[in-house]
């Protein structure tokens, strides 16, 4: 029997197949302090993005030496201490495959919203203004999206893009995709230059810097579409700010923040800015997924 304390929630049908393997199941969310006592209760931990795994929660579990692994429920681990965990032992895991089709759909939404004012036009639609003159949007169709990171989720996004008959272009770390010949890899400076919409899909800098600055608006055309569904600390959201108020950028779909729940209001309030609460895997059909991926994960390592 396994004990598995699952702190940010899971899809039910896999808890429940856990219970049913003969697992303990405990579903709970613990503040850091309460953490460091309970981790040491358990033989694996499954969180999402709220519980933060740091080294003083893994010094906690080494004090029994119960745990043997953490699952991170969605794509990055930034959350967790990864290096320090696996050097001591404890495996890390993640779950990348379930929840890009979700992502992908959401960065093409704000897409949408931007576009079409759809986001402001429902709130002042609320307050009874009719604002149909006010809000002239444009067309997919026939831009240029560039993406900045080209993995499973990048991938998933230009072929949604690709459908609305966009042009996609991409930069990756890796170089050209040689499987993917319909997609123009380019040099980021030229990606940022010629692209209508830019997207995200990128982990998180070790060292906190953003991959989007100051620096990097300048290179934009002028009324560019940003959208952040990888990780707030890739978009200094300073420079962002500046330069959605300088009409250098049109709009900004934004789903993730450098803390959570985000402090910066001028920003998520700003009337160019499309928010969301870090919903990118927030889907029925990704947590099953998430959940199947988890199930297969712990079958492998116990």
């Amino acid at each position: 029997m396994i004990k598995i304390l699952v702190t940010d929630g899971m899809d039910k049908g896999a808890v429940q197949t856990l219970k049913d393997m003969g697992n303990e199941v405990t579903e709970q969310f613990f503040e850091p302090e309460e953490l460091k006592e309970q981790v040491k209760n358990f033989n694996l931990i499954v969180v999402r993005s709220a519980t933060k795994v740091r080294k003083e929660i893994i010094d906690s579990a080494l004090q029994t030496g119960n745990l043997k692994l953490i699952i991170r429920g969605g794509v990055g681990v930034d959350n967790i201490d990864v290096d320090y965990a696996e050097s001591k032992g404890i495996k890390v895991r993640n779950t990348p495959k379930a929840s890009s089709s979700a992502v992908a759909e959401l960065a093409l939404g704000h897409m949408f919203s931007l576009a079409r004012f759809i986001g402001i036009a429902n709130a002042t639609m609320r307050e009874s203004k009719w604002n149909k003159k006010q809000y002239k949007g444009i067309e997919l169709s026939g831009k240029t999206l560039g993406l900045i990171g080209f993995g499973r989720i990048g991938r998933q996004l230009a072929k949604k893009a690709k459908a609305l008959e966009m042009k996609i272009i991409y930069n990756d770390i890796l170089g050209p995709a040689k499987d993917c010949p319909e997609y123009s890899f380019v040099f980021l400076d030229k990606l940022l230059a010629d692209s209508d919409f830019i997207s995200l899909h990128v982990p998180a800098n070790k060292d906190k810097s953003p991959v989007i600055d100051k620096a990097e608006f300048t290179k934009m055309k002028d009324g560019v579409y940003l959208i952040n569904c990888a990780r707030g600390s890739v978009v200094d959201e300073v420079d962002l700010l500046e330069a959605l108020n300088s009409g250098k950028v049109a709009g900004a779909g934004i789903d993730v923040f450098p803390e959570e729940p985000p402090q910066n209001l001028e920003l998520i309030r700003h009337e160019k800015v499309s928010v969301t609460p870090h919903i990118g895997a927030s889907t029925k059909e990704a947590q099953k997924r998430i959940g199947v991926e988890i199930i297969s994960i712990i079958k492998e390592n116990f």
